[in-house]
């Protein structure tokens, strides 16, 4: 990857670590669907203008079936099968089973884009230092089984949807298609939403965490991810999701006062390890036959 695809990489990293803590915030006075909806309304109006001024809506035109379906197996399936899956399997789970993502698009293009030894050594390196980091803890309530399953089915969705904006939106500028899928999100969940107005006083404080979750982590990282997928592909740009939980940790270290131990070490240095082997050129590092 160059320098623009590896600053993007570590952007939507950053910006995708940060809702972990924020939604929490969010969450003590709004409902899940009510903060899923309006983090995508505060999207679209705010980018709406700029792609007006830029004049690449009109790009929009002809392409809302492709823009609908990355809208419901990015954003509307995956974040509701996350936040409602996540109620009953324990957080460090849900990190783990979210890294499936990778792992999932390079399975998906394997065919165009081999599986070599290098690249598979990374998957697995990464996959590595996100249990490690998170810890593997299975605990979970009753339908545990099902929360796992709604959760890594998001993992699935978010791979597709990723193949998706490389293969069929790469035309459509970043500001358009993230207005298009942030919009459509916004009005496929409006009623529900709406059925789900807080009952209560709302803190500042939550507010604030929907207001930077809606400008900053799904905005201007939508508009980072799908130009990262222009540079570096859906393969690469796949990694975030072993980035995340790292930004995620950090956050607690910084914040929480969380204390850094020797399994944290390990687990950031597997994932850098699996992030620089899994973006190497292939014909740099490894010339022999694929795996797949």
């Amino acid at each position: 990857m160059n320098r623009l695809a590896w600053l993007l990489f570590v952007a939507v990293s950053v910006l995708w670590g940060i809702p972990y803590f924020l939604i929490k915030i969010a969450i003590e006075d709004l409902s899940p669907v009510f903060v899923v909806a309006g983090r995508t309304a505060i999207a679209a109006a705010v980018l709406i203008p700029i792609a007006a001024a830029l004049g690449t809506l009109k790009t929009l035109r002809g392409r809302w079936r492709v823009v609908t379906l990355i809208a419901m197996v990015h954003i509307v399936g995956p974040f509701l099968l996350i936040t409602y899956g996540e109620q009953h399997i324990s957080s460090s789970l849900t990190g783990i089973l979210i890294a499936v993502e990778p792992v999932v698009i390079a399975l998906l293009l394997s065919r165009t884009e081999p599986l070599t030894p290098i690249r598979v050594t990374g998957l697995v390196l990464g996959f590595a230092g996100v249990v490690v980091l998170v810890g593997l803890d299975v605990s979970g309530d009753r339908y545990g089984l099902l929360g796992a399953g709604m959760v890594l089915l998001a993992a699935i969705s978010y791979a597709v949807a990723t193949m998706l904006v490389q293969r069929r939106a790469a035309g459509i500028p970043p500001e358009a298609l993230t207005v298009g899928t942030t919009a459509i999100t916004t009005v496929v969940l409006l009623p529900f939403s709406l059925l789900a107005l807080p009952s209560g006083p709302v803190r500042a404080s939550s507010w604030a965490a929907l207001a930077v979750l809606g400008v900053f982590c799904t905005a201007l990282a939508l508009l980072a991810f799908y130009r990262l997928i222009g540079l570096a592909g859906s393969n690469r740009a796949g990694l975030v999701t072993y980035v995340n939980p790292v930004v995620a940790v950090l956050l607690g270290v910084a914040l929480l006062n969380e204390s850094i131990e020797v399994a944290t070490i390990a687990g950031f240095a597997l994932i850098v390890a699996g992030c620089w082997l899994s973006t190497r050129p292939v014909a740099a590092l490894d010339k022999r036959p694929s795996l797949v």
